[in-house]
């Protein structure tokens, strides 16, 4: 049996073999060579993997849902190539976001190609319950674009909630691993009873990982981040940190800065002096430990709801979730 790094392994290489068949020798090549460069851009391929993992835990043939990783993986860079406009991002994963390598009209263009893209490997997958499959993919679609509205709309509301947050990231984050999960199981032929477990699964994992990705923005290496460290904090994003911040800190003048970022609607002057400051006020009140806290209470949860499958898939799940939780980059 292989362990959980060479199985990974193993399906991160079949997704970039597959994901390599899609890439387009076409014209316009103002289209083609974005959408080839967005493809090929590398990544973990932490959903599309996911898919592969459930569908064998259900029983199923993961090769047979290799269309499939590779549409949800389109798809996701199709999510990126539009939060880096929206966020005014100079890099991802280390390179040249496409609208600054390009331009913001290109970027737009080829990310709406990929969505088409992303349908079209979909379709291709063999089962007699594609329609449903293809449901789970649009609903993806739908709640993903509803929460990068709602994350927006939180950068010029003052009193954002917790609660609201993990709405808002239900959405925006675990809906694309949810989908993932379920995707997979469906392909796999798991029963309604396994399919549902595996989207609790995934749902509790997906909050893990963002709230993980928040703690990053301001914890993580630049160079092994791949993007700027307190881009939340420039933007005003109302992450985990941010809003827990506002619960806890109490110092005036701490307090203060944290108010001043809402206010704004992020840092606009000094920034990285500020960030440096800001980082400094999460260690001191506490706050960074909180959102470990928090990332290790839904992988925990995660965990719960796999705890019935076989011991070989389970273990295999529990060290996704697990890699999602120890990730550092």
């Amino acid at each position: 049996m292989k362990n959980f790094a060479d199985k990974y392994s193993e399906y991160k290489k079949k997704i970039d073999e597959r994901l390599n068949t899609l890439l387009v020798l076409k014209e316009p090549k103002s289209l083609y060579d974005p959408v080839n460069y967005i493809i090929s851009g590398g990544g973990k391929r932490i959903r599309p993997a996911i898919l592969l993992f459930t569908c064998e835990a259900v029983g199923g043939n993961a090769d047979e849902a290799l269309d499939a990783g590779a549409a949800i993986e389109i798809l996701h860079n199709f999510t990126l190539v539009h939060d880096d406009i929206m966020d005014n991002a100079d890099t991802r994963r280390g390179n040249a976001t496409v609208h600054k390598k390009w331009n913001v009209n290109t970027a737009i263009l080829a990310g709406d190609n990929l969505i088409a893209i992303a349908y079209k490997s979909l379709l291709k997958t063999k089962s007699p319950v594609i329609e449903k499959i293809a449901g789970e993919f649009t609903d993806g679609v739908i709640e993903v674009c509803e929460g990068q509205s709602y994350d927006k709309d939180f950068e010029n509301e003052p009193d954002v909630t917790i609660d609201k947050y993990l709405m808002m990231i239900q959405k925006k984050t675990a809906k694309l691993i949810e989908v993932s999960a379920v995707m997979g199981a469906i392909i796999g032929g798991g029963t309604d009873e396994q399919i549902e477990n595996i989207r609790n699964f995934a749902v509790n994992s997906g909050l893990a990982f963002q709230i993980q990705d928040d703690l990053l923005d301001i914890i993580a290496d630049e160079k092994e981040f791949g993007k700027k460290i307190g881009g939340d904090l420039i933007e005003g994003k109302k992450t985990y940190l941010l809003l827990k911040s506002l619960e806890v800190v109490n110092k005036k003048e701490d307090r203060e800065r944290i108010e001043a970022i809402v206010k704004n609607s992020g840092i606009k002057e000094n920034q990285e002096e500020e960030i440096l400051r800001i980082k400094k006020i999460y260690e001191e009140y506490g706050i960074i430990e909180s959102a470990k806290n928090e990332i290790e209470k839904f992988t925990e949860k995660a965990e719960h709801f796999i705890k019935d499958f076989p011991s070989e898939h389970k273990n295999m799940l529990k060290a996704f979730s697990q890699m999602l939780l120890e990730r550092n980059f």
